[in-house]
């Protein structure tokens, strides 16, 4: 019997989140693991009139890719693939993984080939996204990333699947009715958050071994509130690509790719890092924050905001958007938070807060204790 939950969620997805309307081009992409909610949206989708198909990955599939590949099958990209991402209207993917550990021992060189070969894909997808926002939806790309509770990410959690799946449903309120207007509460308050940010110029971040300082003059904050990720409840920007100065340690690891890395600490200089550590998997960081002349650089500056969120899950879905935390993503920025620096990674960062920071904006106290001072 299927669970209500999960229809309740494939409703708040295709309406509100993903906003399918009728005659759009829909691409469902997820797992086998995931066919419930694929099948929820896939229906959902032609309710409400629009044009879905499937994508269903089978397990392992990219770990034998990796392991197998030659150099040339690494750095090619089928053109399928750059024809999809310029047509569909709406693209929603499921993350739905059977095990997280899977690409651990795969070596990082091939995966850092991987993701520099798909860079055109990925600037088509960035182009698109933003022409969405610049157009307040009447042109470019819709998409959604959410995921569906499995055993390996209940692992992850140290849950047991049933705990973890109450823990998914009700981070995407599918637990209860009324959805929808529980993610528009949360898009008015993060408004709010967004006006007093507005103008300000300076951010400093004080907690255990952090003592950071970024630059935001001049760009805009974005509030996500459960129209990309889902779910959702953070706000975000593009700092000052020159302006990151100082330290900051990573209580939380810091998770990509299979891989966990250990007590991170970082110290930037002029918006690019010039020591890096980690007590496990230190290698690993290094390789990553190398990959190109980007990734050594700061893309995203964010707040976690989401009260009903304060477990951490090893699942950056999720962790980055704790109420009281904030994160930094090394790599890629997102052009509409003004952000220029441009890199094949993207990897955020969670700095737990909750015990002993502080934020200051402009001079004036903007959270303590991952409890926001406005």
């Amino acid at each position: 019997m299927e669970d209500i939950r999960i229809e309740r969620m494939a409703e708040t997805i295709a309406c509100y989140s993903s906003k399918v309307g009728p005659r759009d081009l829909v691409c469902i992409r997820g797992g086998i693991v995931a066919a419930p909610l694929v099948r929820a949206l896939y229906e959902e989708c032609l309710r409400l009139g629009a044009f879905p198909y499937t994508q269903v990955s089978l397990p392992g599939m990219d770990e034998m890719f990796l392991r197998n590949a030659n150099k040339e099958q690494l750095s090619f990209v089928s053109p399928i693939s750059k024809f999809e991402v310029s047509r569909v209207d709406v693209l929603i993917s499921v993350l739905s993984e059977t095990n997280t550990k899977r690409l651990s021992e795969v070596d990082p060189k091939k995966q850092t080939t991987t993701s520099v070969a798909r860079q055109p894909i990925m600037k088509e997808f960035m182009k698109r996204s933003a022409e969405h926002e610049r157009t307040r939806g009447k042109k470019g790309l819709r998409w959604t990333l959410t995921l569906f509770p499995t055993e390996a990410y209940a692992q992850d959690a140290e849950m047991s699947l049933h705990e973890y799946e109450n823990f998914v449903f009700a981070a995407c309120f599918a637990d209860k009715t009324g959805a929808v207007q529980r993610w528009k509460g949360i898009d008015k308050r993060q408004s709010e958050v967004i006006r007093y940010l507005k103008g300000r110029k300076v951010v400093e971040i004080g907690g255990q071994d952090t003592d950071l300082c970024v630059g935001i003059a001049g760009r805009p904050w974005i509030n996500c509130s459960g129209n990309h990720n889902f779910p959702d409840g953070e706000i975000f920007t593009g700092p000052e690509e020159s302006k990151v100065d100082g330290k900051i340690r990573y209580t939380f690891p810091a998770c990509l790719s299979g891989r966990e890395v250990e007590d991170v600490r970082i110290t930037f200089d002029k918006g690019r890092v010039v020591k890096a550590s980690a007590k496990k998997n230190e290698e690993f960081l290094r390789k990553m924050i190398a990959m190109d002349r980007g990734a050594s650089r700061v893309g995203e500056f964010a707040f976690g905001l989401n009260r009903g969120i304060q477990r951490f899950t090893k699942n950056t879905l999720f962790d980055e958007k704790i109420g009281g935390t904030l994160h930094l993503a090394l790599g890629k920025g997102y052009p509409e938070s003004g952000s220029k620096n441009n890199s094949a990674l993207h990897w955020d960062m969670v700095c737990d807060l909750r015990r002993g920071g502080e934020v200051w904006v402009d001079g004036r106290l903007f959270s303590k204790n991952g409890r926001l001072k406005i």
